[in-house]
Parts: C-alpha cells; sequence; structure tokens
C-alpha cells in the first residue's frame, strides 16, 4: 500500500482509495459498492437517518459491524413496525448487546419512524430528503478538503426537525448526504468518484 500526495491510498489490488475504507475489508467493501451510491425508498432512506443517529459520537465502523443486529432488532427498520414499539421495546433493545445501547438514540428511532409516517401526507420521506439535493457537489483534493456541514445539511436539518425528526444535526445530516449520493465526496483521485451516476 502507498498513500498519494492526493490523500489517497493506492492499495495492493491497484485502486485508489481513502485511509478510511484502505485497510479494513468491512469499511473497504462498503466504500467500494454502497457509500455514495444513490438510495431512494422510504424504508431505506429511514433506516440510514437512525443508523447515522446511532453514530453519532462513534465510529462508522462500529455501526456498520452492527448493522446486522440493528436490522434485526428494528425489524429492517420498517417505519410502521418500529412507529409500534412501546416502552417494553424500548427495555428490550437496551438490554441488547448487538446494538448500541443508548436510550437517547434507541426512542429517536421511534420518534422518526412516526414522523417517517407522517410525511406520507406529503410526498414521502424519499421526496423530502432528495428536495434537499444541491446544484453542485464538493471536488475534494484530500481528506481536509472534505466538508463537515453545508448549506443543503443545515437546511435540511431544519426542515425534518420541523416535521418531528430529532438526532438529525446538520453534521449527521451531511454524513446522510454523502452516504446516499446526494452528493459525492469521494476524493478526486478516488477510483470511486463519479460512480453514483449523479455527478459528471
Amino acid at each position: 500500500m502507498e498513500k498519494l500526495t492526493s490523500g489517497v491510498v493506492l492499495c495492493e489490488d491497484g485502486l485508489a482509495r481513502p485511509a478510511w475504507a484502505a485497510v479494513d475489508p468491512m469499511l473497504r467493501e462498503y466504500y467500494d459498492t454502497e457509500w455514495g451510491m444513490p438510495v431512494h425508498g422510504e424504508q431505506a432512506i429511514y433506516e440510514r437517518i437512525s443508523l447515522e443517529g446511532f453514530q453519532a459520537g462513534l465510529s462508522w465502523a462500529t455501526i456498520l459491524r452492527k448493522r446486522p443486529a440493528f436490522r434485526e432488532a428494528f425489524k429492517d427498520f420498517q417505519p410502521d413496525t418500529v412507529a409500534a414499539f412501546t416502552d417494553a421495546d424500548v427495555e428490550r433493545l437496551m438490554q441488547n448487546a448487538g446494538i448500541v445501547r443508548n436510550r437517547a438514540k434507541i426512542t429517536a428511532a421511534i420518534t422518526n419512524a412516526k414522523a417517517t409516517i407522517a410525511l406520507r401526507e406529503d410526498g414521502g420521506l424519499d421526496e423530502f430528503v432528495w428536495s434537499f439535493k444541491p446544484d453542485a457537489t464538493p471536488a475534494p483534493q484530500s481528506l481536509e478538503q472534505v466538508p463537515t456541514t453545508s448549506t443543503e445539511s443545515i437546511a435540511l436539518s431544519k426542515a425534518l426537525r420541523k416535521r418531528g425528526f430529532v438526532f438529525v444535526g446538520p453534521t449527521t445530516m451531511f454524513a446522510l448526504m454523502e452516504a446516499i449520493g446526494m452528493i459525492d465526496t469521494h476524493l478526486v483521485d478516488s477510483h470511486r468518484r463519479g460512480s453514483s451516476g449523479i455527478w459528471g
């Protein structure tokens, strides 16, 4: 492996990736196949909002390792199912060592499931989130040039909060926008730059 001046790492397979996706096989697989690819659909976006909320203060690798357990515990993040969770479900989840046992984050996922259902009357979560897609995307040459918020992520955060969502701060929403392909923050020299098909 060779670190290049642009901030990417030339891996042994000949592909250039950022350092965070260069070593851990799980993170590499996620980077190569999933991160930054367009995501649509109510359930899929609700799941990602939930996981980004659980990630706050932790590493994404931690959440990714626990994702299968999260999906099992939260019934595949079906909004109608999670919205019906009771206090007993919260206690059950607090005993589940496979997930992040944080009461505020668990109740946030339930709150956000209810808010997701409420949005159906107004076009739905998918349309709502994607309406904040910017006209241009960053083109970072190095990891230092990758922003952590944007005008759009701040606006999306405010709009979701107004609709009853919680744990949706501007930085968390920027990470969501990166993950679901609304923006392309792949480093310019990464082999994944432009892979979403959304940005030329």
